[in-house]
């Protein structure tokens, strides 16, 4: 399906990278990068209010996901919100971290506060809720209506299937945004 501009709005501070694939139904608000083969499926919102938000490759955002970068700094600049590789949100989640590792899933129904720091290869089970300030230790399991804690010996296993499928399907049903990045050039510099 080909692509259409939403009311005539566009983000000037958006970059898509090829081969991401954006719905048109999602709202992402501020300066937010989306690295290759990441899906955002419509009614996702990402908002960069008080700093960019830069999103890595091969990650899933599904319907209802909010993400929001309002960290602040004492300068009055935000601080970036970087969110890592292979990470999948499902439906629902609400994240506001400081930062966000590789190889993450945070489940349905679940927050994560605007002072943790999660690292690689967490996962955030369905309805738990971090809102202390914390560092997440790589391999931490959330889970439990008391948000009991463990750590797992592997790192959950990356979605490359479902981002295969989604990547055939979602053109059919949705609206696409188009990727605005180009790859790097190399110029000749003249002396």
């Amino acid at each position: 399906m080909a692509s259409k501009k939403a009311g005539g709005t566009t983000n000037p501070n958006l970059k898509i990278a090829a081969g991401a694939m954006v719905c048109e139904d999602c709202e992402l608000i501020g300066d937010i990068t989306i690295g290759s083969r990441t899906v955002i499926h419509p009614k996702a919102r990402i908002v960069a209010e008080s700093g960019p938000v830069v999103i890595g490759e091969y990650n899933i955002i599904e319907e209802l996901v909010t993400i929001t970068n309002s960290s602040s700094t004492e300068s009055g600049n935000g601080k970036v919100l970087i969110i890592g590789n292979n990470n999948v949100f499902e439906v629902g989640a609400n994240v506001q971290a400081v930062r966000v590792g590789d190889h993450n899933v945070i489940e349905s129904k679940a927050h994560v506060g605007p002072k943790v720091e999660i690292g690689t290869g967490c996962i955030v089970g369905a309805g738990c809720q971090i809102t202390m300030a914390e560092q997440l230790a790589d391999y931490t399991v959330i889970y439990g209506g008391k948000c009991e804690r463990r750590i797992q010996r592997e790192r959950p296993p990356a979605q490359t299937l479902q981002i295969d499928f989604l990547t055939k399907i979602l053109p059919n049903y949705h609206y696409l945004k188009k990727p605005n990045t180009q790859p790097a050039s190399r110029t000749a510099v003249k002396k």
